[in-house]
């Protein structure tokens, strides 16, 4: 299911929380929300774990098919000799249209640079999907010191494509929070990142403890809210659906 520039975007991403029975009877508990979302002139996307993919991949396709079906990471090459490495172009044959890169995990947990992720999102944009990438300062302080830790982030993926891209902005010191950043700051950050951007056919989603309220609040910076533990209860992911759309 291919994005709408004119909607805006919530999407949730699983990491490891959950077993293939959790992860089944969560997209099945998800599938209505495909009709919600598209009613309120939303796109939604879900990133599950990637042994479970496929069975995603089919469940969507048969019951919401306006769901987009995203992977939380990939290889920057198509095939070869790679071991544990996955496939772009596997993860486009079995339906995924968008890969989350550069997570702040990854980056810390396994040294992923800006190289690595531009590498990546370029075998992304390869194969015919979007990069969602992932984008962040480690440590609060000014409006200026964020843009410029930034600014490296999203230059190196401007420069091997120019096609559709999500900039999901998560401040890492606000990841696992009990409150999200203040939305005076995501605003101000974000506004001075999309110039950045120039005419560039970017998404700027908030990620970082967000739930019911953040985007209304952030709504003249960003495009939509990429979610995390909070829409693990699909009820909540409904809730914020609706508040977006609303906005």
């Amino acid at each position: 299911m291919a994005s709408s520039p004119s909607r805006k975007t919530v999407g949730v991403s699983l990491k490891m929380y959950f077993d293939l029975e959790k992860t089944s009877q969560y997209i099945r508990a998800c599938a209505p929300l495909g009709a919600h979302a598209l009613a309120h002139n939303v796109d939604i996307f879900v990133i599950p774990d990637f042994l479970s993919l496929t069975a995603t991949s089919t469940a969507l396709r048969l019951e919401a098919p306006t769901i987009r079906l995203g992977a939380q990471d990939c290889f920057w090459e198509d095939s070869g000799a790679y071991t544990g490495e996955v496939s772009p172009a596997v993860l486009k044959s079995i339906g995924c249209s968008l890969v989350e890169l550069g997570h702040a995990e990854r980056r810390r947990l396994f040294g992923e640079t800006d190289a690595d992720v531009a590498k990546k999102a370029r075998a992304v944009v390869r194969n015919g999907m979007t990069p969602l990438v992932c984008i962040g300062e480690k440590r609060q302080g000014t409006i200026e010191e964020a843009v410029d830790e930034c600014r490296p982030q999203i230059e190196s993926i401007l420069e091997v494509t120019d096609q559709e891209i999500i900039f999901a902005y998560e401040p890492v010191w606000a990841i696992g929070q009990p409150k999200p950043a203040s939305a005076a700051y995501v605003v101000a950050v974000t506004k001075e990142l999309r110039k950045l951007c120039g005419s560039r056919p970017v998404r700027f989603l908030y990620g970082g403890s967000a739930g019911p309220g953040t985007f209304d609040a952030m709504r003249d910076g960003v495009d939509g809210l990429f979610l995390g533990r909070f829409a693990h209860d699909p009820e909540r992911f409904r809730e914020v659906i609706t508040e977006v759309g609303a906005s």
